[in-house]
Order: structure tokens, then C-alpha cells, then sequence
């Protein structure tokens, strides 16, 4: 993970949103004394001083009434299906995919506010008073970052600790410890259960009625005989002229939610191949309600009875889509000859790069991707076009790269550019596109879409994409997504590189799948050879 901005991000966290942020390390300890700041919120300038000093410092949020904030931290399989009985699904909560697979579920601080609370439900601890966690684009130990799956805009998207949760883990020991002083008894969890359809809580509670009556496809004019006599009892009575609206907006985001998930579940369909099954479905898609698990479930029915998509005949949940298209091939036409290519460690003595070839490089972060990128600009520049496209050097930076190899800087013929999205917009069709690199943080499922609308712009030139590859993984992003279109996919890890894919073979009878290489990577430009090309 880059976390050259988790400044950035530390200070937005303090001043938009209002926690109180300590630095905590990479075994998620803090690295101050932070009990201090479970009563007085740190200051920017405080987060300032310690980000200066603990650069790579991983970002911790103080819970509790301090940051007015309650966690759900769920660790287990177990635990991320324990733990939605008790999840309201008229709401989007805040949800944070942990680097070990748990789940992280944001909520107000509750008032009283509630102390930790471990295991109660299996699997799920409450981080509230005398609490803190690790927040996003944190990581741990071994680069793995937390990521947010739903996100925060404002302290109005997080929604209040739900009642059944609150009831659960009170009722476990029938009180519990909510500050160093005081208990939260069955008394005070009456009090606040009777606070329900009153006075600052009534906009907030008939939504929540309406949405869920909307979302269990209640005839309209039955939702609204219901808000209607909630909302005369109400204290003090809800205000009749403003009950249509109401109603209006549990049915517009119920359409909206419903719309969009339905694209989202096509979209991840249109670049699925084989079989998949509808957990495939609920993971790469990020699904962590009842609700929208349901609904995922009713959308795959309705593709496989419009024939989009179909069951499979033996197993129950698994799909496949249906692609009725076929483009002829127009071989009488097609260029002929290679693209005449010399690489970075005499690849092209291996595999043979043809018109309309993409490329991927796969590395793991500061394993000279963009190094060994620079170079195949270097070794090119004087026989072809060729594109640069970078999405995150500017000219400052770019300039110190070139300044580190043994030519002038006026020598370079290049077209370098600043891009971070959309490449198949700006494809060169019959020249060299080099792409360093195709960004993506999260729906890793696009990439394979990505790099197939690239492959679409290409006439007779070819595309080099660089992508982010973890160090525990065969693949890069994307997984075998990325791999699909690629006719030569290269990796890069700390010092090796590997041909994972070399569709066309350059030499009869020498295969180069599987093939690697050691190297060194000196000055930031120049690989020296420790050990060649051989089969492990």
C-alpha cells in the first residue's frame, strides 16, 4: 500500500470528521501514550509532530464519546454471519474489509455510551469507551491494507448503534461498565428504548419504518396507513404534511439501491468467465447486508429467466453467463510480422510480441516496475512511437527518474503523460502505450473489463500495463482477470522476475512459461543480472 499521504488522511479523519487520532504501529500498539486523548481530542498539530516523526505510522481512531464513535470489529467467518441479525438494513453503515479478512462496522456512540465488549457474539468485539481501531488505508505487517467497502462523507452517514445489538451485549451479563464510574443497567436500557418516535428521533425512525415496508414491497397505500398512525403517536405527533415525503424517500432510495445493484451485479458478470457461484457474487461485490443478499439472490433469478445467464444443471448456486457473440476473424487482413521489441533482459529472445498484444507487468510495490518500464521506453524510443502514461509521477519526478540514466534529458523521445483513469480513452491504436499503472483500490473484478477496453482501442500497436501485484499472490490485481488478454504477463517481486504467461514463443521448442530471473536494481535505473533465465 502507498501511504505516502497518511497524513492526509489523519488529518481529515481529525478535522472532518472530528476523532480523536493517535499513530499506532504496524502491530496495531500504539506508539504514544494515548489515554490522554480518550479525554482531550489530539490536535492537528499534535498529528502533525507524529506522522513527521513515524512516517510510516498506521492511523488509530479513539472511540467512544470522544470521537463519538462505536465499532463492531468482526474477525471471524463466523462472526461476519453472527453478526447481521443484529445490523439494520435500512441503512448503509460504514464498513471497513480488514487485512485479515474481519470486518470493521462504524456506528455513533451510544448515550450512554457503552463500554469494550469481547465475544459476546462469536467472532465480534465492540470497540466504544476506553476503545480505539485501526483505520483505512492503514496497514499491517505485511502490506496489507484496511479498505473501506462502504465509505463516510460526513458524520451524518454513520447511523446510530443498533438497538438489537446494544440489547444483546447488555443482556450477557445483565449490566455493563459504560465509564469508570457507572453502570449500564436493564433500567437504562428500558429508558433508552422508550426514546424511540420522540423528539429528535422521529425523522430518523419513521424513515427507518417506511424503508423497510418499501423494501419488503409494501403497496404504497399500506405504508402509509402505517407511518400515519405512527406518527400521530409520536411525542410530541409528527407533522401529517410531511409523511408523504417521507414515504417518497424510502421509495426512491430503495429504487435507487435496487438499480444499482443490479447494474453492479451485470457489470461483474459482463467480465466473469466459467462458473461462479453466488458467494463468488456477495464477495467480489463487497455484499455484507441480509438485504442485499436477498436481492442479489432474486437478480441472478431474474438474468437466468431472461437468459442472460444460466444455472447449472448439477450444482445449486452456481451461474454462467451466456455470450451469444462471435466476432469473425479477418485473417486474410491481419498485419503480419512481429512488433519488433528488445526488452529489458533479452525477453524478446523468449516471446514475440504481435500487433494489437497486451502486456502486463504485475509487481509487488518497489520492485522496479516503473524502472523496468523507463528502460523498455529507453531500449524503443528511437523505432517507435511511444505513450507513457503515468499515474503518479508529474514532471518534477518524472524528470529526477530520467536524470538517473547515462543520457540527456533533451535525448528522450518520448511522449510522457499525467493520467490516472480511463486509458482506454487516450489508446494510441498503432503505437506503444506504456501504463504506469492501472490504478484501482477496491472492485479488483474491473481490471479484467479495464484491460479488455484497452485491448479494444488497438490496431497495430500494442499496450504495456503495469499493475499492482501483493507479495502473498501469484497474480496481480484482478487475479486471472488480468491474466486473460495478456500474451506476455510478467511479475515482479524484491529482486525476481517471472514469465508467467508467454503466449507466443519466440524460439521452436522453448518454452518460456515459468521462466525467472534474478536481479539487482541499482541508482533506480540500472538491473544487474544475478542469476538468468532458468525453470524453478
Amino acid at each position: 500500500m502507498n501511504k505516502g499521504n497518511i497524513l492526509d488522511h489523519a488529518l481529515e479523519y481529525r478535522n472532518q470528521f472530528n476523532f480523536s487520532v493517535i499513530p499506532v504501529g504496524n502491530d496495531k500498539r500504539p506508539l504514544i501514550k494515548w489515554e490522554t486523548y480518550q479525554s482531550e481530542k489530539s490536535t492537528p498539530e499534535e498529528i502533525r509532530e507524529w506522522y513527521t516523526k513515524w512516517p510510516d505510522a498506521n492511523i488509530g481512531i479513539v472511540t467512544g464519546p470522544i470521537s463519538n464513535l462505536a465499532v463492531i470489529d468482526v474477525d471471524t467467518e463466523e462472526g461476519i454471519h453472527a453478526i447481521e441479525e443484529y445490523l439494520p438494513d435500512s441503512v448503509a453503515i460504514p464498513t471497513v474489509n480488514t487485512p485479515k479478512g474481519g470486518r470493521h462496522h462504524y456506528f455513533r456512540c451510544p448515550e450512554p455510551p457503552l463500554a469494550n465488549n469481547a465475544r459476546t457474539i462469536p467472532g465480534c468485539d465492540l470497540r466504544c469507551n476506553g476503545g480505539y481501531i485501526v483505520a483505512p488505508p492503514s496497514a499491517n505487517g505485511t502490506g496489507k491494507a484496511y479498505e473501506w467497502i462502504i465509505g463516510i462523507n460526513a458524520m451524518e452517514d454513520i447511523p446510530v448503534l443498533p438497538e438489537a445489538y446494544i440489547e444483546k451485549v447488555t443482556e450477557a451479563s445483565g449490566r455493563t461498565v459504560f465509564n469508570n464510574n457507572s453502570l449500564y443497567s436493564k433500567c437504562d436500557k428500558q429508558q433508552i428504548a422508550g426514546q424511540m418516535f420522540t423528539e429528535g428521533r422521529r425523522d430518523e425512525d419513521l424513515f427507518h419504518i417506511a424503508n423497510q415496508l418499501a423494501k419488503a414491497k409494501t403497496p404504497e397505500n399500506e405504508i402509509l396507513q402505517v407511518i400515519e398512525i405512527l406518527a400521530k403517536n409520536c411525542t410530541p405527533p409528527y407533522p401529517e404534511k410531511d409523511i408523504p415525503a417521507k414515504i417518497e424517500s424510502a421509495l426512491n432510495r430503495v429504487h435507487r439501491q435496487e438499480r444499482s445493484l443490479t447494474q453492479e451485479v451485470k457489470e461483474w458478470i459482463s467480465v466473469t468467465n466459467g462458473y461462479f457461484s453466488v458467494t463468488d457474487c456477495y464477495n467480489e461485490l463487497q455484499v455484507v447486508t441480509k438485504c442485499d443478499k436477498a436481492n442479489v439472490r432474486q437478480i441472478l433469478l431474474r438474468l437466468a429467466k431472461d437468459s442472460e445467464i444460466e444455472r447449472h444443471t448439477a450444482k445449486n448456486g452456481l451461474y454462467r453467463k451466456i455470450n451469444t457473440s462471435a466476432e469473425e476473424i479477418d485473417f486474410l487482413h491481419a498485419p503480419t510480422g512481429c512488433v519488433n521489441l528488445k526488452w529489458p533482459f533479452e525477453i524478446e529472445q523468449y516471446v514475440k510480441i504481435l500487433p494489437k498484444n497486451i502486456i502486463i507487468v504485475a509487481g509487488v510495490p518497489n520492485s522496479g516496475k516503473t524502472a523496468f518500464l523507463l528502460n523498455l521506453v529507453e531500449m524503443n524510443m528511437n523505432a517507435h512511437n511511444i505513450f507513457y502514461f503515468s499515474s503518479e509521477m508529474g514532471d518534477i519526478e518524472l524528470r529526477d527518474r530520467l536524470s538517473k540514466f547515462e543520457r540527456p534529458l533533451d535525448s528522450w523521445k518520448f511522449r510522457p503523460m499525467e493520467r490516472s483513469s480511463d486509458f482506454a480513452d487516450v489508446i494510441r491504436p498503432n503505437d506503444i502505450n506504456v501504463i504506469d499503472f492501472l490504478e484501482i483500490h477496491d472492485d479488483f473484478w474491473k481490471v479484467g473489463g479495464m484491460i479488455k477496453g484497452i485491448y479494444d482501442k488497438l490496431d497495430n500497436g500494442i499496450a504495456v500495463i503495469a499493475i499492482q501485484k501483493d507479495p502473498h499472490k501469484e497474480y496481480g490485481a484482478g487475479a486471472t482477470r488480468s491474466l486473460e488478454k495478456a500474451r506476455l504477463y510478467l511479475t515482479m517481486d524484491s529482486h525476481r522476475i517471472k514469465i508467467v504467461k508467454g503466449k507466443n514463443w519466440a524460439t521452436q521448442g522453448v518454452n518460456p512459461n515459468g521462466l525467472v530471473l534474478n536481479f539487482k536494481l541499482a541508482n533506480g535505473c540500472v538491473f544487474m543480472l544475478e542469476q538468468n533465465w532458468r525453470k524453478e
